[in-house]
């Protein structure tokens, strides 16, 4: 195996040849794979839902029936969130070997795991058992999971699973302190249990691609030729025990691009660092709903903390595409925490702590309708 580069490939976002999101454009991704193997870089990712269930047939396709097993890496991912009955859990795995056209994953993962998911379906199910039991089968070499809650149930399954070796979680300059996505914190924790790091949504699903207007002057005074997203991919692949950081091209000059800048990695300076701060602070500024002081929201009568929701809501809206933002993933985990009355409580007291700058209690009903009417998981509703 060559040296393992911090580049990953993400398979969710394969050139189509139509709106159909299994006709991938499969002449097209076999000339992306040629050159991400060219250049250097080994680590390809898919799950059993991505592109209608197509990714995994592609990458068997365009990378496994066309190069030697020992110069790549392959994850993919059981989906946990569409649990079926237990008996069918074996077979959905090898299903996966069979479509990928493997005898084994390098990284096998748990998919979108957070606070409901793990309890009720996770345990429940014995996926770990499952998960080990393979392990030591020799059919998966890592055991892992990607992750969307917060870095306190995160804290929890790592404690309770050390047999896990890394988690993929959102990571990115723009959410490294956001109260929802928790970039900084959950990154600390698997840290902290000497676990490996898969970093997905490194450009927040390509919002970090085109910086505002008011910051473009920032990155271009450090180096006018680097792009916005290559200063996002490199501050996640500057955290340390990053094993990969993922990238979902869609086309062969995204390969181009981010091969090259990645080919001779070099960790972002600390000039580099304090100038993304600035251009987190110019997308702030953009935002819907803003105000001085965020935590006088979260002085309720029922805890809560709206601040995230409304935060939350406010960066769905800087994304290409709002509706399939990684905040889809969290609303629900999140208000099992809480009273649901809260969503339609009175926060007028609220509106008059930050000087009318907006009318929280508007904007918060606004933001819960959007992120629970369009979120991810199904099984709260």
């Amino acid at each position: 195996m060559r040296e393992i580069k911090k580049l990953g490939f993400g398979l969710m976002r394969l050139p189509q040849k139509s709106a159909n999101g299994a006709d991938i454009d499969m002449e097209q991704c076999k000339k992306m794979i040629d050159l991400f193997l060219e250049r250097g870089f080994t680590y390809f990712d898919t799950s059993y839902v991505y592109h209608n269930g197509a990714s995994e047939t592609a990458i068997r396709e365009a990378l496994v029936k066309r190069h030697p097993r020992d110069r790549f890496l392959l994850a993919s991912k059981f989906p946990t969130f569409q649990m079926p009955a237990e008996e069918r859990v074996e077979a959905i795995f090898h299903e996966q070997l069979e479509k990928c056209g493997v005898e084994y994953f390098d990284y096998y993962l748990l998919h979108n795991l957070n606070r409901y998911l793990y309890p009720n379906e996770v345990n429940a199910c014995h996926l770990f058992d499952y998960m080990k039991k393979w392990k030591e089968q020799g059919k998966i070499r890592h055991i892992a999971f990607s992750y969307h809650d917060d870095a306190e149930h995160l804290d929890r399954i790592l404690t309770e699973h050390p047999e896990a070796d890394a988690v993929q979680i959102v990571l990115n300059y723009y959410d490294w302190e956001e109260p929802f996505i928790q970039s900084k914190r959950c990154y600390e924790v698997i840290r902290k249990h000497g676990k490996q790091v898969i970093v997905m949504e490194p450009v927040k699903g390509g919002a970090l691609a085109r910086v505002p207007s008011g910051a473009e002057h920032i990155l271009k005074e450090i180096d006018p030729c680097a792009s916005p997203a290559s200063y996002a991919i490199r501050f996640a692949a500057s955290r340390e025990g990053v094993l990969a950081v993922l990238s979902g091209m869609s086309d062969l000059s995204q390969v181009e691009e981010n091969t090259g800048y990645m080919r001779d990695f070099k960790p972002l300076t600390e000039t580099e660092e304090r100038a993304l701060k600035e251009v987190k602070a110019e997308y702030s500024k953009t935002w819907k709903y803003r105000c001085d002081d965020w935590s006088a929201l979260d002085d309720n009568l029922y805890g809560v903390p709206i601040s995230g929701i409304i935060r939350a809501y406010n960066s769905m809206f800087i994304q290409p595409d709002p509706y399939f933002s990684a905040e889809l993933n969290y609303y629900k985990s999140f208000r099992s925490a809480y009273d649901p009355a809260f969503e339609t409580g009175d926060y007028s007291a609220q509106t008059a702590k930050i000087g009318g700058a907006f009318d929280v209690t508007a904007a918060l009903r606004e933001a819960v309708k959007m992120q629970f009417e369009n979120s991810f998981q199904s099984y709260m509703d």
